[in-house]
């Protein structure tokens, strides 16, 4: 069931991460191609974007593919930039939702055609004043840190001066507020390489629903348990 309490109630997370997890078993277990499971996560993934950006949220940053996910059978990975590309062309149609996005990761490696179609949804995107999307492509958290030591480095900033505000500029989330709530549907209970310096006070909530059967009302589920949380920052 959706939450119960009055909307002014409800304390409702300001950044929320989620790790889009278990398509491939979701597939698997309907004797289905792989492939078929991450056309049904493509499709919760914006419903949920959708739903989030209802309910008021600021920030949902998705984990898309990772920087290990290239590890994949050739015909998987291929099928997944389908589905970015099919979603960059499709995003044309959703500009009155009024969505900022922006992708988050190496995106240097990706084909000319898709890094084209990311400048240009962020473009288009950029003066939207509702949900601030974050698609994690091609990311990895040690990946992310390693290139920001690298950055302070040329930019010849002196030890004495990095502090931990220094190295969040030079994260791909620089400007965000970090997440306060990560949810990983699918069973696994891991981080998986996602946001790793981010998420050092952020609360966690897992769940074994696959991600193709991820709903709003899961959705809320958690929010009702963050909403129970006592979050302390080290303090008593």
């Amino acid at each position: 069931m959706f939450f119960k309490k009055k909307q002014t109630e409800r304390v409702l997370p300001r950044h929320i991460a989620i790790i889009m997890d278990g398509n491939g078993r979701w597939a698997k277990k309907r004797s289905l191609p792989r492939s078929a499971g991450h056309v049904a996560g493509a499709k919760t993934f914006k419903d949920i974007a959708r739903y989030c950006n209802k309910i008021g949220l600021e920030y949902l940053t998705v984990y898309a593919f990772s920087t290990e996910n290239w590890k994949r059978p050739k015909d998987e990975v291929e099928g997944i930039m389908r589905l970015l590309r099919d979603y960059l062309i499709d995003a044309e149609n959703f500009k009155d939702e009024n969505i900022k996005v922006k992708f988050l990761g190496n995106l240097e490696v990706l084909d000319e055609d898709i890094k084209a179609l990311i400048k240009k949804n962020e473009e288009g995107s950029k003066n939207a004043t509702g949900l601030n999307l974050n698609i994690a492509i091609n990311y990895g958290g040690k990946d992310e840190i390693t290139r920001a030591v690298r950055d302070i480095v040329k930019e010849g900033i002196k030890s004495e001066d990095i502090t931990e505000e220094v190295i969040s500029q030079h994260l791909y989330t620089k400007g965000m507020p970090d997440p306060d709530f990560i949810i990983r549907p699918s069973g696994e209970y891991r981080l998986s390489n996602y946001l790793i310096w981010q998420s050092a006070y952020a609360e966690y909530w897992f769940s074994d629903i696959l991600w193709p059967d991820f709903k709003p009302r899961h959705l809320e589920q958690a929010i009702d348990e963050f909403n129970h949380r006592n979050r302390r920052f080290g303090g008593v």
